[in-house]
């Protein structure tokens, strides 16, 4: 019970997504301090990812995965590597991390739209497209799928009106995502609505002002449209 005393204040402010001031608050925590060393790994683990700081998240989360204890936080951490994993261009070992999930039935939809992710990085469309849809049938809202699914549908210019709908309910379910936007904005692209495509694209560059691929996407839209 001490121990949760100890830590409350920094879950409090993980949870308030207060990221930097729980960073803070676990890093601050004394060398000697009674507090489960496990759990303040797993926790600025969390706030490192959330904070974007990727390689100094794998140490923290890397200690919770081997450390074989509290199975559910195992695995939540796994998912996260596998994720920064992906991001960083590790694919394999993502794809690792990805399948050891899958053998526990963990977050199927979501591991699969990782899977989904990485196939897409590697080239390899109709694996991509294969995984986007296992993830659907098993979470017809996953926002992640949705997008992604749409977009890729849009690059392959196949079936765009089911590529629209994708990317609208995506939209509708995250309306602040600038990859929704973008995704959806490319659809348009595709559809030859130029004015509506460069609306959401234009949306999605004021959420994320540093993002190449958004402003090729706007780059194109204006060659097409002539302006």
């Amino acid at each position: 019970m001490q121990n949760n005393t100890i830590l409350d204040e920094g879950k409090i402010l993980y949870s308030q997504k207060k990221y930097k001031k729980a960073l803070a608050f676990f890093l601050a925590l004394p060398s000697d301090s009674t507090a489960d060393k496990l759990e303040v790994s797993y926790y600025l683990g969390l706030c490192y990812t959330k904070l974007e700081r990727y390689d100094d998240a794998l140490l923290f989360l890397e200690q919770v995965v081997t450390s074989g204890g509290n199975f559910e936080r195992v695995l939540q951490c796994r998912f996260l590597l596998a994720v920064i994993y992906a991001l960083s261009g590790r694919k394999r070992l993502a794809d690792f991390e990805l399948n050891k999930l899958l053998d526990t039935g963990y977050m199927t939809a979501s591991v699969n739209a990782a899977l989904a992710f990485i196939a897409w990085e590697q080239n390899d469309t109709e694996r991509c497209l294969n995984y986007y849809e296992q993830s659907l049938r098993k979470d017809p809202d996953n926002v992640s799928s949705l997008n992604g699914l749409g977009y890729v549908l849009a690059c392959q210019e196949k079936d765009l009106t089911r590529a629209l709908s994708l990317c609208k309910q995506a939209v509708k379910s995250a309306p602040k995502s600038a990859a929704c936007l973008d995704s959806l904005g490319w659809v348009y692209y595709k559809l030859g609505l130029y004015k509506d495509a460069m609306q959401y694209l234009q949306q999605a560059e004021l959420l994320d002002t540093t993002n190449v691929e958004i402003a090729e996407h706007i780059k194109s839209v204006r060659l097409k449209a002539g302006h």
